[in-house]
């Protein structure tokens, strides 16, 4: 019974923290470019500031440059540090068209839009785990719950996938698709157009 107990205490903290803590706190994980970039920015943030004070120009700028530096350490530790650097010793090595390309492929990661799927598979599967902790006949309920969630999401998934596919193939059926759609409940609309 104290076990059960135990497994229902974790479960109800648990869920008050994330309750607490809120979907702004998560966030996805940076890529090893992402990381390897904001290196790179705090490696040329570092020799503007160092440049600045070389060639003494203004006060204001050197200030500038010199708070930059700074703020740029936050965003380092925010990030994490990369598994391999790149190269970033001197200016030209800091200019090159190498790492020009991976500040592009960062900069082309940080627009690209997270996967809604992989979020709600990921919260779905967190959620059987944490009903797995509570045990007994409402942990059961809650898993065959959120299992079936998780088929209804995947088969939800796979049709959009389809329709998608369809359209692609089939350019000149693209106007029929769209008008049959239109007999759809504008929430269901909604969700699909956000699902997309």
């Amino acid at each position: 019974m104290s076990t059960r107990r135990e497994r229902g205490r974790v479960m109800v903290l648990s869920l008050g923290l994330l309750w607490a803590a809120g979907c702004g706190q998560l966030r996805f994980a940076p890529s090893e470019v992402q990381k390897q970039n904001a290196y790179l920015h705090q490696r040329t943030v570092q020799a503007a500031a160092l440049q600045a004070r070389m060639e003494q120009v203004s006060q204001m700028l050197q200030q500038l440059t010199g708070r930059a530096a700074e703020q740029s350490t936050a965003i380092l530790a925010y990030y994490g540090l990369p598994r391999e650097t790149p190269a970033s010793t001197s200016v030209p090595e800091l200019l090159s068209e190498t790492n020009a390309a991976l500040t592009a492929q960062a900069n082309q990661e940080a627009m690209a839009r997270p996967d809604p799927w992989g979020a709600a598979d990921n919260l779905l599967e967190l959620g059987i785990a944490l009903a797995g902790l509570v045990g007994g006949a409402y942990g059961v309920r809650a898993v065959r719950f959120l299992q079936e969630a998780r088929q209804k999401s995947q088969a939800l998934r796979e049709i959009i996938q389809g329709n998608e596919l369809f359209k692609q193939s089939n350019p000149q059926a693209v106007e029929a698709f769209k008008g049959a759609q239109q007999e759809q409940s504008p929430a269901t609309r909604q969700i699909v157009a956000a699902l997309k």
